[in-house]
């Protein structure tokens, strides 16, 4: 009997291979765009308009540079089909919204809105957050300015730069949801 022998970078897991990592690259010559590999995988993807930045600050739409897990997938169920993940799931509701306010209490965090009440909402009209993958930048301790907001999400069809997230096409975020986990670690720079 042959014995199974799993790479450093992935492992088994519902007939895909779990990343145990993923790392975030600028691309040569455009600090906006970048690449997005690991384990086989090589994803175009946007960037922060102000590129990978060391010292983020909240609106310098700087893309943070350090080593990062998934916390959790949201998504527009009433969009699509709850998507295969090793994430834990969770599906966005109108008054679902996540505070960048450093001097409000549950800054870098996500709350409930009432729908009379603005704020960042996570349901938009266009379908950059069909699909939020949460990572856990400026989480533990939270320090207020540092940034908020951080995520995975869809690219617009010009690949422009974002606020500071990590932007890709759908096929390209199905095909990285099935293989990603809360373990897996993402660096970025």
């Amino acid at each position: 009997m042959k014995k199974l022998v799993v790479s450093n970078n992935y492992k088994k897991a519902g007939g895909h291979r779990r990343l145990s990592a993923v790392t975030i690259r600028p691309a040569a010559g455009n600090r906006c765009r970048g690449w997005l590999s690991g384990g086989g995988l090589g994803i175009p993807v946007a960037l922060g308009r102000g590129g990978i930045l060391a010292n983020k600050r909240e609106g310098d739409g700087g893309t943070p540079r350090g080593t990062f897990h998934a916390r959790q997938l949201w998504w527009r169920a009433d969009r699509h089909a709850r998507p295969r993940t090793l994430l834990p799931v969770r599906a966005i509701e109108p008054e679902d919204a996540w505070c960048e306010d450093p001097t409000d209490r549950h800054y870098n965090r996500p709350m409930r809105l009432p729908a009379d009440r603005g704020g960042d909402r996570l349901t938009r009209a266009d379908h950059l957050y069909d699909f939020i993958v949460e990572i856990d930048h400026n989480r533990t301790p939270r320090v207020a300015g540092r940034g908020s907001a951080v995520f995975l999400h869809l690219a617009r069809t010009n690949f422009a730069p974002t606020a500071g997230c990590i932007s890709m096409t759908k096929s390209a975020m199905l095909h990285l949801l099935r293989r990603l986990s809360p373990k897996t670690k993402i660096v970025i720079g």
